[in-house]
């Protein structure tokens, strides 16, 4: 069996002393993997970075099979923001989060756009964090849609009333007003309003660091139910970088 496609890196693994195993996503067969020879060589090292998109070729005999990748570069994002190390902490993070998240061999096409929707945005200079922030909680939100967690943020939970939506129920996923989770606040999670349509001025750090958070609830849930393991690092520590800049 073989096919090629373009896709996207979501990492590289050293395979031996001179090749590696690359996790790819392609729009229409989902994640993959495959041995890619000299992948951890002078040539292919820098092209096999995360947030790449590349042209991949694999091949197996059998299907069930690891299977042999060979890989062209089409796009390279990665070394671009090798100046702007919270883009390029943001575009690490959705590689790592997309890898922990994903069953393999499953098509999330809507997944895909969205990532490589999200990884131009990041190239595109004139875009401030509190910009891009934003479109990084919208992704989240619609991986967790695709994969059978969707939140509900179009009306309150308790009390069916469609403004002033504050919160979210971390056991239904639902949205929650202000006035019907004011007893119980410390116990909800934070619903940013660019998530419900009511945003009415600027969007602060403290605002995508909300969404992270919110996101990062449900996401943590998937992956130590479905895979026994906790939300990468990398994501983390991007939390944690809008968190500061939101207290700074």
């Amino acid at each position: 069996m073989e096919w090629t496609e373009p896709s996207l890196i979501l990492s590289a693994g050293r395979h031996g002393e001179h090749h590696a195993i690359v996790d790819l996503l392609t729009a229409s067969r989902g994640r993959w993997r495959g041995l890619v020879r000299g992948g951890k060589g002078r040539r292919l090292s820098g092209i096999l970075q995360p947030g790449n998109e590349v042209e991949a070729h694999w091949r197996a005999r059998l299907e069930s099979q690891l299977g042999a990748a060979t890989i062209e570069l089409r796009q390279g994002r990665a070394g671009a923001l090798l100046g702007e190390p919270r883009r390029l902490s943001a575009l690490v993070s959705v590689c790592a989060t997309l890898a922990a998240c994903l069953p393999e061999r499953e098509a999330h096409p809507a997944v895909y756009e969205a990532a490589t929707a999200f990884f131009d945005l990041l190239s595109d200079e004139t875009m401030e964090s509190v910009d891009w922030g934003p479109a990084l909680v919208r992704l989240e939100v619609g991986l967790l849609a695709d994969l059978g967690y969707g939140l509900d943020l179009k009306a309150c939970a308790a009390t069916g009333v469609l403004d002033d939506l504050v919160y979210v129920s971390p056991k239904s996923g639902r949205a929650v007003s202000a006035k019907a989770g004011k007893p119980y606040h410390d116990r909800l999670l934070p619903l940013p309003a660019f998530l419900t349509g009511q945003q009415t001025g600027p969007i602060t750090a403290k605002a995508v660091s909300d969404g992270l958070f919110l996101t990062g609830f449900f996401l943590e849930r998937l992956v130590r139910e479905s895979h026994a393991r906790p939300l990468p690092q990398e994501r983390q520590r991007l939390l944690q970088a809008f968190k500061d800049e939101g207290t700074a």
